[in-house]
């Protein structure tokens, strides 16, 4: 599929069919997050892929009662631990959300090339999934996404409701259009 296909068609998925996803599937997405670029290559990302029915349920009534995760073959937990760097002068702790961010954003990305429906989720309790998946103390909780086939294959279109090119870029200095 056509790299700029896949970016104007992915879509938040919220329903999903139970068809398996194949490992090599899986294994090609997990793969473009591993691929992603971070700063100063640190990778402070891990991913918890989580595929049992009961243990779905529980991160989706953890994700604020969000219950259609649970209906996704996959959850993956995307975590990661602070790399103590101050991107900016100012980022500090915000660096391995963006670090993680960027993988996370690979995951999407390839798993829409690949038929596969995702909805970041970002609503979430972190102390309670740190605890359900004995997450280390110095890792937090980034995303997570429900990882499947799409109920409807028509969900993969364009959006009609992002603002215009002209409105969200400026040339040489803020404001100037």
């Amino acid at each position: 599929m056509d790299f700029y296909e896949v970016i104007k068609t992915r879509r938040s998925v919220r329903s999903y069919k139970e068809d398996e996803i194949s490992e090599d599937v899986l294994k090609r997405v997990l793969d473009a997050a591993r691929i992603a670029p971070s700063g100063s290559n640190r990778q402070p990302w891990k991913f918890i892929i989580i595929k049992e029915q009961e243990r779905r349920q529980k991160i989706a009534k953890l994700c604020h009662n969000q219950l259609f995760i649970a209906d996704a073959p996959v959850v993956i937990v995307g975590c990661g631990r602070d790399i103590h760097y101050n991107r900016g002068g100012w980022m500090e702790e915000c660096s391995v959300i963006i670090d993680v961010a960027i993988a996370f954003d690979h995951l999407t990305l390839a798993a829409r090339a690949e038929g596969l429906g995702t909805c970041w989720i970002g609503s979430f309790d972190n102390d309670e999934i740190k605890d359900f998946l004995n997450i280390p103390e110095d890792v937090n909780v980034v995303a997570i996404t429900p990882l499947g086939y799409p109920e409807k294959d028509s969900v993969f279109c364009e959006s009609n409701d992002r603002l215009p090119l002209e409105e969200i870029i400026y040339h040489e200095t803020w404001g100037k259009k």
